[in-house]
């Protein structure tokens, strides 16, 4: 069910997934609500970005619900390899907006069918869907040019120790640190800390650990991936925080687009 639309050439723009930590009370479990919210996205003709595992994805969009509602189908790619591969993944991830609300899920076991004469994949209706409505909630993946750190407070009495911020948003931050560099824990908070954005004051804030993720890099190092609430922020942070972010994501889409 794919047409020139989902070609390569002249697209929209895909939106990429968010990581989900910290954004459980934005999660809609009950299966009468997801399937009201897939229903709006079908009547609605929104486009989906479908991400398959590693770097590939799609543009698409919700086709209809099954009969009896316990499954959803979605407009296939117009690349026969791609189905294939989707159809082999174990759960697909699809992020869409609705109303400027962004929407995000991921739907497992897909099958290539044929849906009115065309293809398109089925999966089972998710178990639950991120809706998010607060800006603060977005997560930017910071570029590699940006000299994005916070310095932490170490452990004991070692001295602080300076993080590179993976991605940032209103509401925290992410970064990698070695095992054992930090006394860490789930609900912990980590006082006295420096954000040093670029071309601004360091913002002195409390972070809350809300989620640590064991990592090996392809090189074979180990790390973990620490995501963190702001517990606390000095008046007009999250002002300052704001435009950092859409300044850093108007010179993505910039770059991307072939303007800088």
């Amino acid at each position: 069910m794919s047409d020139d639309k989902h070609a390569a050439h002249g697209e929209p723009e895909r939106i990429q997934p968010l990581p989900t930590e910290g954004l459980d009370r934005y999660l809609l479990h009950g299966a009468r609500q997801v399937r009201q919210l897939l229903q709006a996205l079908i009547d609605a003709h929104a486009l989906v970005s479908v991400h398959l595992p590693g770097r590939e994805s799609f543009l698409s969009a919700l086709v209809s619900l099954s009969d009896d509602e316990a499954s959803v189908y979605l407009d296939a790619c117009i690349d026969e390899g791609t189905n294939r591969r989707a159809a082999q993944a174990d759960k697909l991830m699809c992020v869409t907006q609705l109303d400027r609300i962004r929407i995000q899920f991921s739907v497992a076991g897909p099958a290539v069918v044929s849906l009115a004469g065309r293809a398109a994949l089925q999966a089972p209706i998710p178990e639950h869907v991120l809706r998010l409505q607060r800006r603060e909630t977005y997560r930017l993946q910071v570029p590699l040019s940006h000299a994005v750190q916070c310095t932490l407070p170490g452990p004991g009495n070692a001295g602080p120790i300076t993080v590179r911020i993976i991605d940032i948003g209103g509401g925290g931050v992410a970064f990698h640190v070695a095992p054992g560099a930090l006394d860490l824990e789930m609900g912990a908070e980590l006082p006295n800390c420096l954000l040093n954005l670029p071309d601004v004051a360091p913002i002195p804030l409390t972070l809350e650990v809300r989620n640590i993720t064991p990592q090996r890099s392809r090189s074979g190092i180990d790390t973990l991936r620490v995501g963190c609430r702001f517990a606390a922020l000095p008046r007009g942070a999250d002002t300052t925080l704001q435009r950092y972010i859409l300044r850093t994501e108007r010179e993505i889409n910039a770059r991307e687009r072939g303007g800088l």
